[in-house]
């Protein structure tokens, strides 16, 4: 039994989705019978139809915690060729976030809460317990690898895997077409000069004043959230205070008020558009 066997049979028994990989970490490709996805697909690809190939086909779509496929005679060939293993994470309710660089993981450390970290060639693997919609580069050196995704196996990793936090979630937002917000009267920024807002207690008050006032409260959630966003970048948009770890307080603050991921991004958009930000 080939060491790539073992290992997929190994994490088929924790519950991972597994399938062989080729030479360039890509999957094999389809058999005749699958070629240009003439079968139709397999039944949990995003456009389901009949295939049910017994050859591991189609991907990310192909892993399996099946035993009985990994170690099948069809797949024999692909496991005597492989040249690593893959697996599929939103299959196992996980999400990779791929940091390609050194600056990647430099933003990760300074804005992600710890988690299950592996190492690759070039960056790390994050991982989070939750699965969701995966997305290459929202932001340089960074990919989300989770649903109809596979990401390589490259061990198990260090550290104890904690949840999916929304500030990973909410790079895969797109940004939205500008609404028009209601007219609200803010101070206006005060431009120019050394910076006052980075005494880190100064900052930190300020936020939590901003949760304060969505969590508070009981009507007009969305005027609420609106207001207070604009309010938090009227004095710290310009200065550079501002990261993503303070602007994913306020979206899980707004979330837990009932508010959607993109009713958040459309108020934090429509802020920095009416600032000239």
């Amino acid at each position: 039994m080939s060491s790539q066997l073992r290992i997929a049979l190994g994490l088929a028994e924790a519950g991972v989705p597994a399938l062989p990989l080729r030479a360039g970490k890509v999957p094999f490709g389809n058999c005749p019978a699958c070629a240009k996805n003439a079968c139709g697909g397999r039944p949990n690809m995003k456009a389901p139809g009949p295939c049910t190939c017994p050859h591991p086909c189609h991907g990310w779509a192909a892993a399996t915690t099946d035993p009985g496929v990994i170690n099948s005679t069809t797949w024999a060939r692909a496991w005597r060729d492989a040249a690593g293993v893959a697996y599929h994470p939103g299959g196992a309710g996980l999400t990779v976030v791929d940091l390609d660089n050194a600056e990647a993981i430099a933003w990760a450390r300074a804005t992600l809460p710890a988690t299950r970290i592996v190492p690759t060639t070039r960056g790390e693997h994050w991982l989070y317990r939750g699965a969701m919609q995966s997305a290459n580069a929202v932001r340089p050196g960074v990919d989300i690898k989770s649903s109809m995704q596979y990401a390589r196996w490259l061990g198990p990793g260090t550290g104890t895997i904690t949840a999916l936090p929304y500030v990973v979630r909410a790079l895969t937002v797109k940004e939205p077409s500008t609404i028009r917000p209601a007219a609200v009267t803010v101070p206006s920024p005060t431009g120019g000069g050394e910076c006052p807002h980075r005494t880190p207690t100064y900052l930190d008050r300020g936020i939590a004043m901003a949760e304060q006032r969505i969590t508070g409260a009981r009507e007009a959630v969305h005027a609420t959230v609106y207001r207070t966003f604009l309010a938090v970048l009227s004095k710290h948009g310009r200065c550079g205070c501002l990261t993503d770890a303070h602007t994913a307080r306020l979206f899980t603050a707004a979330q837990a008020k009932g508010e959607t991921p993109r009713h958040c991004t459309d108020a934090w958009t429509n802020a920095l558009t009416r600032l000239g930000l």
